[in-house]
């Protein structure tokens, strides 16, 4: 059974925008913890606008902050970006129901976790994160002299013989690097990544199936913040319920309802209580506790799903502020999360 799962590099134009609107999140909280924060980013070619809604005793340079993300991740001439600022307050019809401790926001949360690695994530989808991480310190290392910050990657494993199909990155390149080079140098990581997970490396190797890729981030493509809600959790192995993480600050339950569901199947599988492990959790807005819990292990839990539910509704606080406060998520580093995965992190405290 072949099973694909990708993941995005930091310079794509979509995660460039997600990592803008969560150094909002992260510099309001830490100046006004009772900030209340929902941020947009787009970005096209060197026009960038922020918008959204906010509400805070501090005043963030939203302008200085989006500039260090750019020249964070690798971009040139950062000082020729536009920057747009669209902000408003947060409607007081929501922050009626927020400020008495309820959801932010109706809808629903997915958590997953598998024994499949250390990081209790899927195989597939671990691979093609750690790669892209290992093309990064090659681009910081080379100073993006040869490879430019715009990446992603995608593996096929077959789960029926634990083995590597195929493994895909496309990241583009300076004008000057040939494609041979681009090959042999992502080809190696490849195969450095399967290695260290002690996986095959006899894989099918594709590197820029299409050839040239001088143009891109957001001057080849458009980018907004929450368009690779996939990439962000779990490659596609599990469902997700449709909200994005990244510009929202904690009291909205599309992302702590998301961390705290991770939690809970990430401490069913760790404990050996089942071998894969999925938890929703639904709420109203307004509401503090959630209006459903289920659980799902696939046939694999080690004792009775009953009881494992009964530990979940003893063991967990799961209304907006207790999930706030037992994860701390107004003390996080949001910056640590906008690229590159949301969970599998040990910093974090979901991770935890």
């Amino acid at each position: 059974m072949l099973f694909s799962s990708e993941q995005v590099s930091n310079g794509h134009p979509d995660k460039i925008c997600d990592q803008i609107s969560d150094a909002i999140v992260t510099d309001i909280l830490q100046h006004d913890k009772a900030g209340r924060i929902a941020a947009e980013t787009t970005i096209k070619d060197w026009e960038v606008s922020v918008l959204g809604e906010v509400t805070t005793n501090y005043e963030p340079d939203y302008e200085k902050l989006a500039r260090n993300v750019l020249r964070n991740i690798g971009l040139t001439d950062v000082d020729k970006y536009t920057i747009r600022i669209l902000i408003s307050k947060q409607s007081p019809d929501i922050a009626m129901g927020v400020d008495n401790d309820g959801a932010g926001d109706q809808g629903m949360m997915f958590g997953y976790a598998t024994n499949e690695t250390e990081e209790l994530l899927p195989i597939p989808y671990v691979l093609s994160n750690r790669a892209l991480l290992k093309l990064r310190e090659f681009n910081i290392k080379d100073g993006f002299k040869k490879l430019r910050p715009d990446a992603k990657a995608q593996v096929s494993f077959d789960y029926d013989t634990h083995r590597i199909d195929t493994f895909l990155i496309s990241t583009q390149h300076a004008e000057e690097t040939s494609i041979d080079e681009v090959r042999e140098i992502v080809s190696d990581i490849m195969k450095e990544t399967a290695g260290e997970m002690g996986l095959n490396t006899d894989f099918r190797i594709l590197v820029n199936p299409t050839g040239r890729f001088v143009m891109g981030s957001s001057f080849a493509d458009s980018g907004l913040t929450g368009r690779k809600i996939i990439a962000d959790t779990y490659g596609g192995a599990a469902h997700h319920g449709g909200g994005a993480f990244s510009g929202k600050d904690p009291s909205k339950v599309d992302r702590s309802g998301a961390y705290m569901a991770r939690k809970i199947a990430r401490d069913i599988v760790k404990a050996g209580k089942a071998d894969r492990c999925e938890v929703q959790l639904a709420y109203a807005i307004g509401v503090a506790e959630p209006v459903s819990v289920y659980v799902d292990c696939f046939g694999t839990e080690k004792e009775d799903r009953n009881k494992i539910w009964d530990e979940i509704k003893h063991d967990y606080d799961l209304t907006p502020k207790g999930i706030i406060n037992s994860l701390k998520l107004k003390d996080v580093n949001y910056n640590l999360v906008s690229s590159y995965g949301h969970f599998g992190k040990p910093e974090l405290p979901w991770e935890q």
